[in-house]
């Protein structure tokens, strides 16, 4: 096989094909574009072909779809709906019903992802994203996968599925007059646990958050978005927070007061009695 490729590539590259591996090469440095390629000739002598080995080797770019759903999740889950990465934040565009709409037109995905890369390394300053500090690296990974999961049915499978999961685990319970709840670590807008139990009297809650986004946790009477707020810990990217409150024998609700984030899933039930 090797003594078949060095064959094909001489005669594609008569000087040599010491060029090409030189190109390779450079193509698997993500950041390095200073450089391109032209490749001039007459038809029907490998040119194509030729490409078309390196797009199957390396991929349609060097990205990897990991780290792009891992970057998304933290960086855009807050503000965007896409079903696969488990995001349901509601202050921009549903990234599924928009892309959608643009794949039943006929648009391609790689049109897809060249409209997101360029979102996010130059968004506009009229709208109401903020410039995020990534590298153009982490751009183009983003760009990969949300071209690759936007309005694409069904769940990502693999690695992909372990990537910020959105798994809670069983109800949080008080202790000796201390209660413990952690928003989601991958960057969900999610806390650990959907419900937690308490014995009436002095209470305190700690909320730790560990995803690098902002974040707090305030209790409110009753269950309705009408209920009124008993306390909260500061909103913070990091670290734990606590509150002290004395509770009666009822029903609250913990919810997230950064904007967007309740109406995205990051609240829960507390039950005193």
């Amino acid at each position: 096989m090797a003594e078949l490729n060095e064959r094909f590539l001489g005669e594609v590259f008569p000087g040599g094909a010491d060029l090409w591996y030189e190109v390779i090469g450079h193509l698997m440095i993500p950041e390095n574009r200073q450089r391109a390629i032209m490749l001039l000739g007459a038809g029907g002598n490998g040119k194509s072909t030729a490409l078309r080995v390196v797009k199957e080797f390396l991929g349609g770019q060097n990205v990897s779809l990991v780290e792009g759903k891992t970057l998304f999740i933290k960086n855009c889950a807050q503000c965007h709906t896409l079903a696969r990465a488990n995001a349901k934040g509601v202050i921009g565009p549903n990234l599924d019903d928009a892309f959608l709409a643009s794949l039943q037109a006929g648009e391609g995905r790689n049109v897809i992802e060249g409209i997101v890369e360029q979102q996010v390394e130059y968004p506009s300053s009229a709208g109401r994203m903020p410039k995020l500090p990534l590298s153009t690296r982490q751009a183009a990974d983003i760009a990969s996968y949300v071209s690759y999961a936007a309005a694409r049915p069904g769940q990502d499978s693999g690695l992909l599925a372990a990537v910020g999961s959105s798994k809670v685990g069983p109800p949080a319970v008080e202790k000796d007059g201390k209660l413990a709840i952690s928003a989601n670590p991958s960057g969900q807008l999610l806390y650990t646990v959907k419900a937690a139990t308490a014995t009436a009297g002095a209470i305190t809650i700690s909320m730790t958050n560990m995803s690098g986004i902002d974040h707090n946790l305030a209790i409110q009477q009753g269950t309705s978005a009408n209920g009124a707020v008993l306390a909260a810990t500061p909103i913070s990217s990091s670290g734990t927070h606590s509150i002290t409150l004395n509770l009666k024998p009822g029903t609250y609700t913990f919810f997230c007061q950064v904007p967007g984030h309740r109406a995205a899933g990051m609240f829960g039930t507390l039950t005193v009695k």
